[in-house]
């Protein structure tokens, strides 16, 4: 009898237990989102502000107040950042305390095509339009289209990733062909590149060809410079 009566408390007392987590579970989620809080990954340039996030993670931009944890469905919220044709990546996620937090990361842009239609050419080499918040300093891209653009996408990011070709290469123009030919910051000279081949190549000898004739002062005194033969680099003299 004794026995008996301890299994019955035992199971009154668990029942009791999952009757209270229930009640508190439902309770929390219940509970209305009374802040928002977005943390961009890259803070330096936004090409999509915190107000935009906000009215995308409120969905039916309402006041924050108006919506429980319930109702919030986080994959659909995640869902609607990682459309927006300014952002990579977003991570949405609920705290115990009521606040909705969302860490975003922007896409980034490595070329901006000028012309009929301008765009950017992005660091995975896809199309992104531009920011009405923020312009990229990249360099400038003549004589492209979304049908071509990415033809010279081993250039502009190679050209991104190196801190000396990204001080002095401003433009990048097309030619027939597919030759390209770049513009520098404060050099008057014009750098003819040839095609997209043996990038590495072509640049390092670029670059030891500056170094070697600024050491001399012999910069200004040049109107082409050509790297297409990869192997030498071919200057003609004003």
């Amino acid at each position: 009898m004794k026995r008996s009566l301890g299994y019955i408390k035992a199971f009154v007392l668990v029942a009791l237990i999952g009757l209270l987590y229930g009640f508190a579970e439902k309770r929390h989620k219940s509970r209305e989102i009374r802040k928002v809080e977005v943390k961009f990954t890259d803070t330096e340039n936004l090409y999509v502000t915190e107000e935009v996030v906000n009215k995308l993670l409120i969905q039916n931009n309402s006041a924050v107040s108006s919506i429980d944890k319930e109702t919030l469905d986080l994959n659909r919220v995640e869902a609607l950042l990682n459309e927006h044709e300014m952002i990579e990546n977003a991570e949405v996620y609920l705290t115990l305390d009521g606040k909705l937090k969302a860490e975003v990361s922007q896409r980034k842009p490595i070329g901006r095509v000028v012309g009929n239609s301008s765009f950017y050419l992005d660091k995975n080499g896809e199309l992104m339009p531009l920011s009405q918040f923020y312009t990229a300093r990249v360099p400038l891209m003549f004589g492209f289209d979304g049908a071509n653009v990415s033809k010279a996408y081993n250039i502009v990011n190679y050209i991104k990733n190196d801190e000396f070709l990204t001080r002095h290469i401003t433009g990048i123009s097309r030619l027939k062909g597919d030759k390209y030919i770049l513009e520098l910051r404060e050099l008057d000279f014009e750098l003819y590149l040839g095609d997209s081949s043996n990038v590495a190549l072509k640049f390092n000898n670029f670059k030891a060809f500056y170094k070697k004739a600024q050491k001399e002062k012999k910069l200004d005194t040049y109107k082409k410079v050509n790297l297409q033969f990869g192997d030498q680099v071919v200057c003609t003299k004003k």
